[in-house]
């Protein structure tokens, strides 16, 4: 089997769990989970220089922050099927006193979990802060980051922004899910982003475009490009160009699947279109 043949079964488990776990509450984020199940997969399966196990401070390996944490339900799949906490684990999303909360948090000392988040926009300000910590103890590996386009209409992320390219903070790659939708529509109809790919290398940011989000081999033919281009002086933005519930027919293209979970018909129909690959959970 080809390393991209196990990289996609590994996917298209991810959205077995994705869709299993947020219909056995009949509630979380299962459209953006979705969407960035391919990116998560290459990045733990593929890109990122990890140690096993698992300690919070990450010397000596490449650490990984998802700033936005509704997305957890494929954070946690990709987490438990790369090793941090056991997959049965995965049936405990959402419920009372699980370690695996709506959003991420770090006070369950949950194997994986940097920083708690959900409050959007936070997230790229933590990812500065440990790439210029790893500089200050000469520890080369990267630090990478997710955020969502929506996310970025928080003021907070432009500061960081300024920030990050002022003090050529240039081993952090910071990863954008580009698929224009978010809670209340479009983002272009709630509060157009303009040009991205523009105002990042307005200031001075190193900018990659991965036009096909949610294939494995462009995803990682544009992060492997992304980590060649560290350590020269400028962070590194990737616009990746998903597609909000892919791999689920009537599930893409559209907000309506944000925050809202399918009922038994609909789960059934998803699953079909995923055929177990790794094991259900």
């Amino acid at each position: 089997m080809s390393d991209i043949q196990q990289l996609n079964d590994f996917t298209t488990q991810v959205r077995r769990d994705i869709l299993r776990m947020v219909h056995a509450v009949n509630s979380g984020h299962p459209g953006g989970s979705l969407g960035c199940a391919e990116f998560l997969t290459v990045l733990y399966q593929n890109l990122m220089n990890r140690k096993p196990g698992f300690n919070m401070d990450g010397i000596g390996e490449d650490i990984f922050f998802l700033s936005n944490g509704h997305i957890s339900p494929v954070f946690y799949s990709v987490l438990a099927r790369s090793g941090y906490f056991p997959i049965s684990e995965l049936a405990t999303f959402r419920k009372l006193n699980s370690r695996l909360q709506g959003h991420p948090t770090t006070h369950e000392g949950l194997p994986g979990v940097r920083m708690a988040s959900g409050s959007l926009g936070q997230g790229l300000s933590v990812g500065i802060g440990a790439a210029q910590a790893k500089k200050l103890n000469n520890d080369n590996h990267l630090v990478y980051l997710l955020c969502g386009d929506g996310e970025l209409q928080e003021g907070q992320n432009w500061e960081a922004i300024m920030y990050a390219s002022a003090k050529k903070v240039d081993n952090l790659i910071t990863t954008v899910d580009y698929n224009g939708q978010q809670i209340d529509g479009s983002t272009d109809d709630v509060l157009s982003l303009g040009n991205l790919k523009a105002k990042f290398e307005a200031f001075d940011w190193d900018v990659i475009e991965i036009k096909e989000g949610n294939n494995i081999e462009a995803i990682l033919a544009g992060m492997t490009e992304a980590k060649n281009r560290t350590g020269k002086g400028k962070p590194i933005c990737v616009l990746l160009h998903t597609v909000m519930g892919n791999g689920v027919d009537f599930m893409m293209h559209t907000h309506a699947w944000h925050g809202k979970a399918p009922n038994d018909e609909q789960l059934a129909n998803g699953l079909a279109q995923n055929a177990e690959t790794l094991g259900d959970y």
